[in-house]
């Protein structure tokens, strides 16, 4: 999938126009409702090529700009309302014509959770990155009002300020690019929308009828959107996992982008397929499954050790042992694999 090229399509939300592409082969996973993106130019980032193709090599997956953003009728106002989202994405999801799984990274996943919650019959899988149910949350209203201001007065120094919260691992180079890319996706007064809306959303009454599987990740140290939002995200979800990452770069493509593909790929049975009890390489004890459903919630080995009174050594073995027995290399993808085998 890195070396191949991609095909712009284009559909109809309304009488608005949404443009799509598809790479890769197999079931179909669809990207997309990032605040600020462009079909084109995420293209040529070499990371990002890498991240979908960790995805797609075994998918088709769709990704797709917003309207008013990227490729998606930029000459046009920006879609900014939860509802205009949904139908963008609900566009996409005919497009593609068939079941899909979707992952909704950061504002994204407030359609992708609308979606699901209000289709559950178009949806297989649900996985969501970096989210929140509340966008008001995310800062104070102090900060909020500060950014969007910024952005609205001096696009080039807000765009500067977005990069260095958006990819704090970055090199110079790096960052530079970013502040372009942003500049090349929308404009000061779109983007002031596009944040607007981020603060905007608020899904907290829809978390709750959501009923396909739902897998919710999120890395421990994002500055862009807090950890505890992820977290909350998952609580209001009925049978959620919850997988936490190391790493503070909110962007899924930077940073450890293996652990997460990993998991992700687990989840959607793209990688190991899932091993029942009994299998040949042991089924789980009673305590190990005890462990394993702590690990699918956050917890460290130390918070195991402590909400099951054992030592931490104890805790550190059992969870040794369930990642040979289930033959996972992370903790990531044993909780991605315990929600697939339905042990949660």
């Amino acid at each position: 999938m890195p070396g191949q090229d991609q095909a712009v399509r284009f559909t109809a939300a309304g009488a608005r126009t949404v443009a799509w592409a598809a790479a890769g082969a197999g079931p179909p996973l669809v990207v997309g409702g990032w605040w600020c993106g462009h079909l084109e130019l995420d293209w040529r980032d070499p990371l990002f090529r890498r991240f979908t193709g960790l995805l797609g090599d075994r998918c088709t997956l769709i990704r797709y700009d917003r309207p008013g953003a990227g490729l998606s009728d930029p000459a046009g106002p920006l879609v900014t309302s939860l509802a205009d989202e949904v139908a963008a994405l609900s566009a996409v999801v005919d497009a593609a014509g068939e079941k899909v799984s979707l992952f909704g990274g950061s504002s994204g996943g407030c359609a992708a959770m609308a979606y699901a919650a209000a289709h559950p019959d178009r949806v297989e899988r649900l996985v969501l990155y970096g989210s929140y149910a509340r966008g008001t949350e995310i800062a104070t209203a102090e900060a909020r009002d500060s950014l969007l201001a910024l952005v609205g007065r001096h696009w080039g120094v807000g765009s500067r300020i977005l990069a260095d919260l958006f990819l704090p691992t970055a090199t110079p180079a790096e960052r530079d690019e970013f502040v372009r890319f942003q500049r090349g996706s929308l404009t000061a007064e779109k983007a002031v929308r596009s944040l607007a809306a981020v603060y905007a959303f608020d899904v907290r009454d829809r978390l709750a009828t959501i009923e396909v599987p739902t897998l919710v990740l999120h890395r421990r140290d994002d500055r862009a959107i807090p950890f505890a939002l992820g977290q909350d995200v998952a609580t209001r979800i009925p049978g959620a996992t919850f997988v936490p990452l190391d790493g503070t770069d909110h962007l899924p493509w930077r940073g450890d982008a293996d652990s997460l593909t990993r998991a992700v790929r687990e989840f959607l049975g793209a990688g190991r397929r899932v091993r029942r009890a009994g299998s040949p390489r042991g089924e789980l004890s009673g305590r190990e499954l005890d462990v394993l459903r702590l690990v699918a919630q956050g917890l460290s080995d130390q918070e195991i050790a402590r909400r099951l009174g054992i030592s931490v050594h104890t805790a550190h073995r059992h969870v040794s042992n369930i990642r040979g027995k289930l033959g996972v290399s992370s903790r990531a993808a044993a909780a991605a694999h315990a929600a697939t085998a339905g042990l949660l």
